[in-house]
């Protein structure tokens, strides 16, 4: 399934590896979290994590050592913006090579 944000190309959901698979309905519901597992060209995981910092919807940064290279911890209002953080935001920082997103779900009581 495309998200709706017109900012998406399929180039773009390649390149992120967002999925837009969702867990059985009824069973779960949204967080406002999701984790950003990201790779980096080599040399400049200090820059990333920089640049990384002064986005507000970031909330952890934990580099790492081996693939990938850093972990990203962020908060968002929707899955629009969880898109919109992560191909017009983390994606336009230099040394960025690639995404995969992982939304988080919680269990409805």
């Amino acid at each position: 399934m495309q998200p709706k944000n017109p900012l998406t190309s399929s180039r773009d959901l390649k390149a992120s590896n967002i999925s837009m698979q969702r867990p059985p309905d009824g069973e779960y519901d949204m967080s406002d979290r999701a984790y950003v597992l990201i790779n980096v060209l080599p040399g400049q995981t200090a820059d990333v994590v920089r640049a990384l910092s002064q986005i507000k919807e970031i909330k952890t940064i934990d580099p790492c050592w081996g693939k990938p290279d850093i972990f990203a911890l962020v908060e968002v209002p929707d899955q629009d913006a969880l898109t919109s953080l992560v191909l017009t935001k983390i994606h336009a920082i230099e040394g960025v090579a690639q995404t995969d997103t992982h939304l988080v779900y919680r269990l409805k009581k």
